[in-house]
């Protein structure tokens, strides 16, 4: 599954946190940087900026920064401020259309901006979660191969990101590595189209999203990242987080319990999808904006055909349960 991946601008060093009210000060310069960026008035926060920062970040390099934060991010929807970092340097969460950020805004004696970084958002005081306590089997009973998964970029281009930086994409291919029969060309090519999907170990269905179509391969849809969706709650706090189900093909609801190898839904090809494939990870806490992902073992799963237990497969691989 595919993640929004935006630009980082570092103009200050963040060191001791300070308890204190957000100033009228630090307000006004907040309110009026929303302003201009929702309006693209880029070249207006500009002038904002204390001739320290113009110096740091001139013209061309704040428009290519503000462009390609709103190309990825969208427009600002709401923002709350959290703390000051340091005594002039408020940090605010931010919600953008697209994703939820920590934006930091410095402010000197004059009233003008003199640091601005944007990094993802983390919520304090959330429970550490390294890996999965309890007994997992793999989602599927087929076998099915590893098309990203493992600790590297070269792996697993999910690493980059906070919630799904264990996750696993899952394919089924065919003896020559191919995922698609015909020419790929609808849903129905893909081995995995339609395959049932099945809960690794018991728990509570948290959330369920449906009725997101499936896509045409190739086109994704970047609105709803991870289209049809399940999360189940284990009884040691882990959430498995199961994307891109077949539209209406999901068979749970939420509030229910459901066992070991239960039958959630069928595999699909909804939101950032680009062919039918199950994307799943474990994290901390139910939303995926504030979670932080978890290494996941299988119990006595076949690796190319060998018997290991308490595994966590990598790309290529191609895994069943025993």
């Amino acid at each position: 599954m595919k993640e929004i991946i935006f630009i980082l601008s570092a103009f200050l060093f963040i060191n001791n946190a300070f308890a204190q009210n957000e100033s009228e000060v630090t307000k006004t310069v907040a309110n009026n940087f929303q302003q201009k960026y929702n309006a693209n008035d880029y070249q207006g926060i500009y002038e904002m900026f204390s001739n320290e920062m113009k110096n740091f970040m001139p013209l061309e390099k704040t428009l290519a920064f503000l462009r390609g934060l709103n190309s990825e991010a969208g427009a600002i929807k709401t923002k709350s401020f959290v703390k000051y970092e340091q005594p002039n340097v408020a940090l605010y969460k931010t919600n953008f259309e697209r994703i939820v950020v920590a934006l930091y805004i410095s402010v000197d004696e004059n009233s003008n901006i003199n640091g601005l970084m944007v990094k993802p958002f983390k919520e304090e005081n959330l429970p550490e979660l390294n890996r999965n306590v309890s007994k997992l089997k793999l989602p599927f009973n087929e076998e099915w191969t590893v098309l990203w998964g493992g600790d590297t970029k070269e792996l697993n281009y999910h690493v980059i990101d906070n919630a799904q930086k264990n996750a696993f994409d899952f394919v089924i291919t065919n003896q020559q590595g191919k995922s698609y029969e015909n020419e790929g060309k609808t849903n129905e090519d893909f081995y995995a189209f339609g395959k049932q999907l099945i809960s690794p170990t018991d728990g509570e269905v948290v959330l369920v999203v449906d009725g997101i179509k499936d896509n045409k391969p190739g086109i994704p849809n970047p609105l709803y990242v991870p289209g049809n969706t399940v999360i189940i709650k284990t009884e040691n706090n882990e959430y498995l987080f199961f994307a891109h189900f077949k539209l209406h093909s999901i068979v749970v609801k939420q509030g229910q319990m459901v066992k070991q190898g239960d039958v959630l839904g069928l595999c699909g090809n909804s939101g950032n999808s680009t062919e039918p494939h199950l994307h799943f990870h474990i994290q901390n806490v139910e939303d995926m904006n504030k979670a932080t992902g978890a290494k996941s073992y299988f119990e006595n799963i076949l690796v190319n055909g060998e018997l290991k237990n308490e595994y966590s497969p990598v790309k290529t691989e191609k895994v069943k349960n025993k």
